[in-house]
């Protein structure tokens, strides 16, 4: 099953003057499970580009109590066939790991996946973050295998910089470039 997004799609401009509580419902899912990162960026417009935003909106993470910062990794789901074929993902995240081909995995695959997610987990207290769009499945694997091994503090530098991978593509899908123009 795919899933497409239903969200509206306004312009920069729009987002700059709406209420704050539209912008948080047109932004807030940006960031898995995380309306607090587009409330943090409504109170900092107007932003002069999407770059802007985005940096507005990581800045909010970054500038989170570690604690914080942990349950919002936490919040971010694993790779997972099963949850690909299940459609428990929200829609971001489905058509994301979808794109993967996650979905596909034979089931010997699945397991593996499920092996290592769960290992990485242990290991780092958090689950395996990776911007999909930017490897192959066997380079997902890999890259998991890799991780895996790394210093704790250094994963935890890179979920944050693969979220920002991830909540940048999703924001070129939720904002329209362009001004607003007079008819």
């Amino acid at each position: 099953m795919t899933t497409t997004s239903t969200h509206p799609t306004p312009s920069l401009d729009e987002l700059n003057t709406m209420a704050h509580g539209d912008f948080v419902a047109a932004l807030g899912e940006v960031f898995e499970y995380a309306p607090w990162v587009a409330e943090s960026a409504a109170r900092q417009r107007p932003f002069a580009d999407i770059d802007a935003l985005h940096a507005a909106m990581l800045a909010a993470v970054h500038a989170s109590p570690r604690e914080q910062a942990v349950r919002f990794l936490c919040g971010h789901p694993e790779l997972s066939a099963s949850a690909v074929r299940s459609g428990t993902l929200t829609s971001d995240s489905q058509q994301e790991q979808q794109s993967a081909g996650l979905g596909d995995l034979e089931k010997e695959q699945g397991e593996r996946l499920a092996t290592l997610n769960q290992t990485y987990r242990t290991r780092h207290g958090f689950p395996f973050i990776a911007c999909v769009r930017h490897y192959t499945r066997m380079g997902l694997f890999a890259e998991l295998a890799s991780r895996t091994e790394r210093d704790t503090e250094q994963e935890f530098a890179e979920a944050l910089r693969q979220i920002g991978f991830i909540s940048r593509l999703r924001l070129a899908q939720r904002v329209r470039m362009g001004s607003l123009q007079a008819a």
